[in-house]
């Protein structure tokens, strides 16, 4: 391991970006298939792994919704959200913030407290464990209707106390964030803070629709922004947190080599730019390898990287005191390597 590996292992990161789902290794998608007698289309772990060979988002979307039908009960989210717990913090994530798909297991009968209770006692676990924090994102399929968005917000009554943010997934094209408008008011007015995924393979016009309709406080991916200056400089003005993924962007061809990809043009034009992992069971790796194959691909220093770190909690929903708290951490790290 090189000393920048080992520097950016130990760096003291949040990670903004990651949809739990998105992090079933193969390993345990066949061992909750055993334990809940659900066949899947897949002979062998080596099997599964050849199939994450994606052309675009849609196909990672067709794999990434049979995986999740093995997930049954509440003891294999709590499992799940573990697993990825205990990577992500030999990471250096102190902190995480969980998107989850309640609609992708509702609509296959799975009760929504199976759901989050599971993620709710797996959260606890990490920060008795780990002590990394963690937050809930409750996302909306976006290419289910508006109305099933608003059937999931009002399923999730009992647990808005801990759910931190609301969020909009799934395939872009087709489905800009202008459709969600309405959903996306009433959650804020529960007091939901909004992320949501625009300019990844959807146009600089998603990112607009995400600014001026739905008023987000964070932009998932947002890649394609870079297309217009003018929005640009906007984020920048808004010191608006992307919360970029590389090797996802990498992976669903967003980008056709890392050496092309934009992150350290974001951080040169002042952008508030973090780096996730997305699904990294998936996609090819967890948060500390986004940060070593953008460091290797585009040359960013540990400056760089360091920006980046803090970049991932001050744009976290977190408060400010736990936000000072987590930067004082960081600023220890930074003065003793």
């Amino acid at each position: 391991m090189t000393d920048l590996d080992t520097f950016i292992t130990g760096l003291p990161k949040a990670e903004l970006h990651l949809h739990i789902e998105g992090s079933l290794e193969p390993e345990l998608m066949f061992a909750l298939a055993e334990r809940n007698g659900i066949e899947i289309p897949y002979a062998s772990v080596e099997e599964v792994r050849a199939a994450y060979a994606f052309s675009n988002l849609q196909d990672f979307l067709d794999i990434y919704y049979a995986g999740a039908a093995v997930l049954q009960t509440r003891q294999d989210f709590h499992d799940l959200a573990v697993a990825y717990f205990a990577r992500a913090a030999a990471d250096g994530v102190t902190h995480a913030e969980l998107m989850f798909d309640p609609q992708t297991h509702t609509d296959r009968g799975i009760a929504f407290a199976e759901v989050i209770e599971g993620l709710l006692s797996a959260m606890a676990e990490a920060q008795a464990r780990h002590g990394l924090t963690s937050r809930l994102i409750l996302c909306f399929l976006r290419h289910l209707s508006e109305e099933a968005a608003f059937a999931t917000l009002v399923e999730a009554e009992p647990w808005l106390d801990r759910i931190t943010a609301v969020g909009l997934d799934s395939s872009e094209v087709g489905h800009p964030p202008a459709k969600f408008a309405r959903v996306f008011a009433a959650a804020r007015s529960k007091g939901l803070k909004i992320t949501l995924h625009a300019g990844e393979e959807g146009p600089p016009a998603y990112v607009y629709e995400a600014l001026d309709l739905i008023a987000a406080d964070r932009i998932d991916h947002g890649n394609r922004a870079m297309e217009e200056p003018a929005l640009v400089e906007r984020l920048r003005r808004d010191e608006m947190t992307l919360t970029v993924c590389p090797l996802s962007n990498l992976k669903l061809c967003v980008v056709e080599d890392l050496a092309d990809h934009p992150i350290d043009a974001m951080l040169a034009a002042g952008l508030k730019a973090t780096l996730n992992s997305d699904d990294p069971a998936y996609f090819g790796g967890y948060v500390a390898d986004n940060y070593r194959a953008v460091a290797q691909a585009r040359g960013l220093s540990r400056d760089d990287l360091a920006i980046l770190a803090r970049n991932s909690f001050t744009g976290s929903f977190l408060s400010r005191e736990e936000i000072d708290a987590k930067l004082t951490d960081l600023d220890a790290y930074l003065a003793s390597s």
